[in-house]
């Protein structure tokens, strides 16, 4: 049998300077370890003191950095690839989603809260506002549209029961994607008092069912770091 390999995780620290901090990048790399199922340590780095500890393998790296058997790798997507490689069927489950359509899901929602959120001009914000609320739309269109494999079961199917993007596992689009909703959800119900609309059925059995999953819910950071992270960006009120 082959020796299991030996993997760390180096992710951004909170405020605390020990819990997990405020870094979708870093969490998405954390969920796709767990789900992967192989045993590997976890090391969060205090950004503001200590980046001393990835010196002498990842000298001016930014987080999340892995160690593989010694070997570092950078770059949160080339990261995501390696593991995907090296981690495979039989050993480990496979992470690719099966329909290229979920990788592609919600992929412009982050690009437009951002610029909601930031924008410096308070007579902006109702068109930024509506251009992000057309992206969750679209979001909750994929997630309530019945998929091939849920088609083929049943022809007559109107609205998806499926748990995540890609049918009832989470998958590679998921650990791209959930980080940055929570952020979205957390960030502008505390700033902008606006947070998904209840009606968008589909998004919000979405989101539930991945704060069911240990994946999602162990590897979040605290709300308050999230609100925290963005305070020095966001508008202060009128």
């Amino acid at each position: 049998m082959a020796e299991k390999p030996q993997i760390q995780l180096f992710i951004k620290a909170s405020e605390d300077g020990e819990s997990v901090g405020h870094c979708p990048f870093c969490q998405r790399l954390f969920m796709v370890l767990l789900l992967k199922g192989v045993p590997f340590t976890l090391t969060t780095v205090d950004v503001k003191r200590a980046l001393d500890v990835l010196k002498d393998f990842a000298p001016g790296a930014q987080l999340p950095v892995l160690l593989y058997n010694g070997e570092p790798k950078t770059d949160t997507v080339t990261i995501e690839e390696f593991l995907e490689d090296q981690l495979g069927p039989p050993t480990c489950p496979s992470l690719v989603p099966q329909y290229r359509e979920s990788s592609l899901a919600g992929n412009d929602i982050f690009h437009k809260f951002s610029a909601f959120i930031k924008n410096p001009v308070p007579a902006q914000d109702e068109v930024l506002q509506r251009s992000l609320l057309r992206a969750l739309l679209k979001l909750d269109e994929y997630l309530r549209a019945p998929l091939e494999h849920e088609l083929a079961r049943d022809p007559n199917l109107r609205t998806s029961q499926r748990r995540f993007l890609d049918g009832d596992h989470l998958t590679l689009a998921d650990c791209n994607l959930l980080p940055k909703l929570n952020i979205v959800q957390v960030v502008c119900q505390h700033y902008r008092h606006f947070g998904i609309p209840k009606d968008l059925r589909g998004l919000w059995r979405y989101l539930n069912s991945a704060s069911e999953t240990k994946e999602f819910k162990y590897t979040c950071p605290n709300s308050q770091e999230i609100v925290q992270a963005y305070r020095s960006v966001v508008r202060a009120p009128q």
